[in-house]
């Protein structure tokens, strides 16, 4: 197994053709990865017209996609680095909507060895593996919006 180095802007970029060709709902909402690496990600997701409800708050799937993003970036990395090929997705997902969201928000995972334990797991198993991932929305003020759980399925084909 080889462990390559990713940096952000290939990240970035990666995360952009995903959007264009696999999951048009990434391209749609635009979100920006602002950090990531083995311990934490973070990404940002601007309140404009393409991401509000009717109550001018961020609308629930935007604030979604944001921490669909945040949680599943760990895995997409950790593939990468290795080289090998990985199927994840999300069996579950558990929201508290704290406040509403009327700035831009910030979503911030700190499960990446979470993480990389289920991707190592799955290399050595062959088997899917399931763990839960927390991920907090925070608005520009740093105020906790929303918190998820997300329940990410990891196998490595």
């Amino acid at each position: 197994m080889q462990k390559n180095k990713i940096s952000l802007s290939r990240m970035r970029r990666l995360l952009w053709l995903m959007g264009v060709v696999k999951i048009p709902m990434i391209a749609y909402v635009r979100p920006k990865l602002m950090f990531l690496d083995e311990e934490r990600s973070q990404v940002r997701i601007k309140l404009k017209r393409r991401t509000k409800n009717h109550l001018k708050s961020m609308y629930f799937g935007s604030l979604a996609v944001g921490a669909d993003m945040a949680a599943g970036l760990h895995a997409f990395y950790f593939a990468r680095q290795s080289g090998v090929k990985v199927s994840f997705a999300f069996k579950a997902v558990k929201a508290e909507f704290l406040k509403r969201a009327m700035t831009d928000v910030y979503f911030n995972s700190d499960e990446g060895q979470l993480v990389k334990q289920a991707f190592d797991e799955a290399l050595l198993t062959k088997e899917r593996v399931n763990k839960w991932v927390k991920v907090e929305a925070k608005n520009t003020d740093g105020e906790i919006v929303a918190v998820f759980d997300m329940e990410i399925s990891v196998k490595v084909l």
